[in-house]
Formats: C-alpha cells, structure tokens, sequence
C-alpha cells in the first residue's frame, strides 16, 4: 500500500542498497552496499534538490528561479555554473565551470529555438527554422553559410556547405536511412532486416559489409570481404564469445551484477577483475601478476600495488584535483606533476625524474599553459623556449603563431576555415582540396616537396605524387593495405603485405613460394622471413632471433634480441647478443601514465686494453612531454624540441638547441631568488606554495611583457610595483637556436 517506494533493494550478491525518503515521498538519502550514504536536501516547496551530500562530506549545491529553472550550482571544487533566462522562461546565458560564457538570442517570441549564439570568444552564429522547427541554414562568425534540405517527414536529405561540398540522403518507406551520397557521386547504401536491423553496408565501390542478427536484435556475425568474425551470448545477452577470422576465440565471464570477472584472449592469456560491494574495481590477476587498487573516501584511486610492491600514488587537493602521480621506474622516483588556475583549467605539466640512492634531480620537464580573456588556450611555454602564442580568428581558427616576439607561421583559410597557405619565412606551402573534401596537393615553393593525391572511390588512399617519386597503394577488400609500389628513376618497388584472415602479417607469397603458414591461431607471429619471435606468458616478444634457413650450415653466429618489461608490461630492458657476446644494451624508464622519460644505452666498444666490450658509460636520452605528445629530446650533444598544432599530434616546428647552449639558460626563478634573501638578515625563508604559484606566474607575465591587472592589483597592495619586482629577477639568456618547418602529409 501507500507510495510504494523502494527503500531496500537486495541485490544478487547479497548486497543491500537502502533509499530514505521525506514525509512527502521526496528522497533524502541512498545508502550504498558499503554503508555509505549520499544525502538530498530538496526545496521544501518546490521538491527540488538544492543540495547533494557526498559520504565523504564534499557537497554540491544547486539554486533555481521561480519557474523551476536551474539558476546556479555549484560542485564541490567550487566551480560553479551559472544560466539566465528571459521572462518566457527560455535560456540567454550560460556561464561554464571555467568562466566561458555563451549567449543565445530568440527573434521570435513563440519559439523556443535561437536565432543566434555567441560563444565566448564573442565569435556569433546565426540560424534560421522552419515553422515546423526543421535547422534551415546556419551561418558563422565569417559569414559562411550552411544549408539543409528536408522532405515532407522531416528527415534531412542534403547538407550543403561552403566550397561546394554537400552531401545527400536518401530514406525509404519506413524512415531508415538507405543512402549517402557526396558531391563527386560517390554512394554508400545500407540494407536493413524486418526488425529494423542494418544487415549490410556497401561501399561505393560495391564491396558489402554484412551483419546477421539472433532473434533478440543482438549481431552474432560480421562478414565484410568473404571473412566472418562472429559473437555468442548468454541467456541475459552478455557477450561469452568472440570468434575471430582465423577461428580463434576470446572468452568472457560476468559476475551475478553483469560485472566483467575473467578474460582469456585469443593467445590464452587470462585476466581476472574483482570489485568490491560498490562496484570498484579492487584487484585484477593477470598471469600471475596481481594487482590491488586503493581508493579514497570520494571514490579517487590513490594508489596501485602489484605482487605486493608499491606502483603508482596519486595526489589530489582540497578541491579534489589530481596535483601529481608518482611511481618507481627500474629503482627511480619519476613523478607527474599538474598545476590549474582558479577555474580549474591546466596551467601546466612537469615531470621529474630522481636517482635511486641520493634522491637527486636528474631531469626535469615542464610544459605551462595560459589563456586569454576568452578562455582559449592561445599560449603555451614550452620547457627552456619562449612561449609560442596561438593567433586566432573567430571561435579558435587558427591564423598564425608566434614563438616569443617573432611571428614564425601565418595561415590562410577557405571558406570552411580549412588550410590552403602556409608561409613560414620565404617558404609558402599551397593546400587544395578535392570536390568531397579530401586533401588533393600540398605545394611548396621548393618543388621537390610537392605532394599530390589520389583517393579510390571508397576514400581511401591509393597515390602520392612528387617530383622525386611515386607511390602506389592496393587494399583488399576488407580495407587492409596489401602492397606498396614506389617509382622513381631508378627505382621500381612493390612491397606486398600478405597477412591471415585476421590481419597477421605472413611471409610474402612472392618471395616465399613454398612458405605453408596461412594463420597465426594465437596472433603471435613465430617466424617470419627473418627472424623467430618467442613470447611470454603476457603476450609480450621475450627473445627475436635470425632465422637459419634450412640446409645453410650454422656458425653461431645469429643475433639474438631479448626484451625485459615491468609490471605494466613496458620495455624496461633490452639486449643484441651475437656469439653469446653482447653488442648492445639498453634501459628504459617511464612515468606513471607509461611515457618514456628516459633511455640508456650502453654499445661494444674497443676499450683501453684492446678487449671489445660494451662502454663503462652509457648514452643518455632524456624525453619530455606535453600530455600525449612528445616534445623534447635530449642527449649530451642536442635538445631537440617539437611544437604542434593546437589540439593535434602534427608537428609544426622543429627547435634545436645544442646541450651546452642550454646551461647558460639555468637561472633561479622570481619565487627562488625571494627565498633565498627574503629572511631574516638576508637568510632564506620557505614560502607557501600559494605563493610561489603566484610568483610563477608573475614572472611568466614580467618576462612576456604582460602583466595582468589582477598581478598589478596585487602587487599594489603588499606596496610593490612591477619595476623592483623586475630587478629581483635573474638575466635571462638566449641561446642560438635552429628553426625548422615541418612538411607533413
């Protein structure tokens, strides 16, 4: 009787999860399988929750107007978002978490849908509606205008943009999408089953993909280019089995909660996942390595063990944001350290690597961010270079770049805001694109690098042009490269690339006639034209060894490569033997997210003696990041630093700078030089790290000749100015550099 609310729920493992309600049936709290309980405060009019308890004590909270509408809330980091609306009750702006706000304007006072937004950066888009509320055009901050057709349904048969790319769509009796159609003809159709399913998708060029289905809805077989790949479920339609091409299977086992519990691949390998009665992953067993995973009060893993040893550590502040992971690579402390500004935007990354024994910095690497007024990412301060700033048009185009004060890249954009002109120094790099929009030629003023392609019907590529050469790509009809041929001169080439039904490479049928391997069952390749490959019980290549073929008499003299990895399965130990006597050696070190920070190599040399032997003294590499890209290396001789397009792994340009130039540049920085004299009789003093992120960024400012008002404040009020602040600061050296342009395809 009564409402009828849920207030236990017993779940399949035994688990019991409990709900509290108020006398008007509003909830109040949940209590979770651990005990833990989250609680709702709602209006005591509205019913709505103005605030959320976490079992950790963090709290969000939430305001609304007197419609109902969420007006503010606020996170427990205390970020906080912020919306306005009309008096119909229709949003006009919003304020993000990190202070980006977007506007929107209504020029009909019965619709609901904008006619214009406005981003942050101030950068307007119009659009226009139909009376029945169908997207008509949309027009951006440039004036560029997009286009759509409808049918009497309602469904959008055309998409018509700038540079004369437009796409069609073609539906059938029941609303499915049968077909798609771009400016050069090119068409995609699709095939559907009685219950709605896609069956098949078949490419301009005819090749078909098919898919069945089982009576529940759920595809059990894939079959594109006469190879099936195939699915089975249990009886509560969770995934058992996968079937590859070659007929090899991976299985799957869940738990009574439908939670992943065991693995076992195609080559065997098992792995194993418990969690505990939240649902958290807790341990994982993978081939005897086991792994245990520890977590804070608010649900934030805080630290990794495997086989008992201590992995990664991660830090968090009182604002609950990841300030630094650490973890110990071949015996050092290496350690990611993050930095935000007040609206929780990255501010910059370092990373740090410290000897084993006396706890010594031996690399270190830092990458910063900054942002203008609104809120783009336009300059970052790369480690040891100055601050390459982004110019930007619009909502975030990209227009040019600065490295420091010198304009090095200005860009040209078409109508589509895509590339068509590069121009760095006296070199211009010309883009142009097909009619559907593929890259059709890249054109430098220095003819030997021009580029020209050619795409199949299907899209894909099959032709690069240049002076010098070219070159020429088949595929099967699966989509897999099977050769390439170049042509030059003097040069005529085909390399074909012949692999199982499931993409494992085999040896080429050309060259090897009498080669009887047709699959690899396990996905390990044991041999090939070369070399024999053994691997562990993790998958991982243990040993490659020269193949002898057979009837060549043996001299022992094969070379044999081994590798050595970590418990996260990365290459920590490498070595080239060759008459049981070593010619190489190596020795690598990661940071806790699995990027390479560092490589030793030790090579045979001729020592004092005379006797060959691998040198006393190795050949150190030291790597930096920027999140996923890598953007410096270092050795004894030359750093060798890489700037990307924003938001991409393009490299744009390539800085050099020889190692020793690189010592003069060492100085102490703005919050080090007020420590060491600010104490007591010119002592030193600590300050709070408040304040030296502060001084940090002053400094940043100071040496970019762009000191905000906010830093002028602040200076004011403790009764300093920018000049004395200036004058504490250490000269700043500049090394002779080499600038390079990229030339990408």
């Amino acid at each position: 009787g009564g409402l009828k609310r849920v207030v236990k729920k017993e779940h399949a493992d035994g688990s019991v999860t409990q709900s509290q309600f108020d006398a008007v049936g509003r909830l109040k709290a949940q209590t979770d399988a651990a005990g833990r309980t989250t609680e709702y405060s709602p209006d005591v009019v509205t019913g709505l929750i103005t605030r959320i308890t976490t079992p950790d004590g963090r709290a969000s909270a939430f305001y609304y107007n007197h419609h109902s509408q969420l007006t503010s809330a606020t996170g427990p980091d205390g970020l906080e978002l912020r919306r306005e609306y009309d008096e119909s009750g229709r949003l006009i702006q919003e304020t993000a978490h990190n202070g980006d706000i977007t506007r929107y304007r209504y020029d009909n006072p019965h619709s609901d849908l904008p006619c214009a937004t406005e981003d942050a950066t101030g950068s307007r888009k119009t659009m226009t509606w139909s009376r029945y509320g169908q997207l008509l055009t949309v027009t951006d901050c440039s004036g560029y205008v997009t286009r759509y057709d409808h049918d009497r349904f309602g469904q959008m048969t055309a998409v018509h943009r700038e540079e004369g790319l437009s796409q069609y769509r073609a539906y059938d009796s029941r609303g499915q999408l049968i077909a798609v159609k771009d400016t050069q003809g090119h068409e995609t159709r699709y095939e559907y089953n009685a219950a709605g399913d896609l069956t098949a998708v078949i490419a301009p060029d005819g090749s078909r993909n098919g898919t069945q289905y089982d009576a529940w809805g759920k595809p059990v077989r894939t079959t594109q280019g006469g190879l099936t790949r195939s699915m089975e479920y249990d009886a509560a339609g969770r995934v058992i089995r996968l079937t590859s091409e070659n007929g090899s299977h991976t299985t799957f086992r869940y738990d009574v909660l439908d939670r992943l519990i065991q693995e076992t691949g195609f080559d065997g390998r098992t792995q194993r996942y418990h969690h505990d009665l939240t649902g958290k992953l807790i341990r994982s067993e993978d081939e005897g390595l086991v792994t245990h995973w520890h977590y804070d009060e608010a649900d934030r893993i805080t630290q990794r063990t495997v086989n008992g040893e201590p992995a990664e550590q991660w830090q968090y502040d009182e604002r609950g944001w990841l300030t630094g992971i650490s973890h110990l690579s071949e015996g050092h402390r290496v350690t990611v350290h993050y930095g935000y500004d007040e609206k929780g935007r990255l501010t910059g990354e370092r990373q740090t690597v410290h000897h084993p024994q006396t706890e010594a910095l031996l690399w270190q690497h830092e990458t910063r961010h900054a942002y203008n007024a609104q809120g783009l990412a336009n300059r970052c301060i790369p480690d040891s270079l100055p601050a390459v700033e982004w110019l930007t048009y619009g909502s975030g185009w990209l227009s040019g770049m600065k490295l420091g004060d010198t304009p090095l890249v200005e860009y040209t954009r078409d109508r589509l805001h895509r590339e068509t002109l590069r121009s760095f120094g006296r070199y211009e790099l010309t883009t142009a694109y097909t009619s559907a929009g593929q890259l059709q030629s890249q054109h430098l003023n220095s003819l030997q690098y021009d580029r020209d392609y050619t795409w199949n019907d299907n899209g894909e590529l099959i032709r690069i042009s240049s002076p010098r050469q070219t070159r020429s790509y088949s595929y099967s009809d699966t989509g897999r490269l099977t050769g390439v041929h170049t042509t030059a001169a003097n040069l005529d080439i085909r390399i074909p690339y012949a692999t199982d039904p499931a993409g494992n490479r085999l040896p080429d049928p050309e060259l090897h006639p009498d080669s009887t391997l047709s699959m690899w069952p396990d996905n390990r390749i044991a041999r090939d034209a070369h070399y024999l490959y053994r691997y562990d019980r993790h998958g991982r290549l243990t040993e490659k060894t020269d193949l002898i073929p057979e009837g060549v008499i043996r001299t022992d003299d094969e070379r044999t490569h081994r590798y050595h990895y970590d418990s996260r399965h990365r290459l920590v130990h490498y070595t080239r033997t060759q008459y049981a006597e070593p010619l190489v050696e190596s020795r690598y070190l990661y940071d806790p997210l699995g990027r390479r920070v560092a490589k030793r190599v030790w090579r045979r040399e001729r020592d004092l003696t005379g006797w060959m032997s691998l040198s006393r003294k190795p050949e150190v590499t030291w790597y930096g990041w920027d999140g996923d890209r890598l953007t410096t290396i270092q050795n004894d001789r030359t750093r060798i630093q890489t700037v990307y397009q924003p938001g991409s792994f393009t490299p744009l340009i390539r800085v050099e700078t020889a190692t020793g130039e690189l010592a003069k540049t060492q100085r102490r920085s703005l919050a080090d030089a007020l420590q060491q004299s600010g104490g007591e009789d010119g002592g030193s003093v600590v300050f709070p790290p408040v304040l030296v992120q502060m001084l940090d960024r002053l400094e940043s400012e100071i040496l970019t000749d762009r000191v905000s008002e906010e830093s002028r404040r602040w200076l004011a009020s403790c009764g300093l100015t920018v000049k004395q602040m200036q004058n504490q600061m250490d000269p700043v050296y500049t090394p002779a550099r080499k600038i390079h342009l990229y030339h990408c395809d």
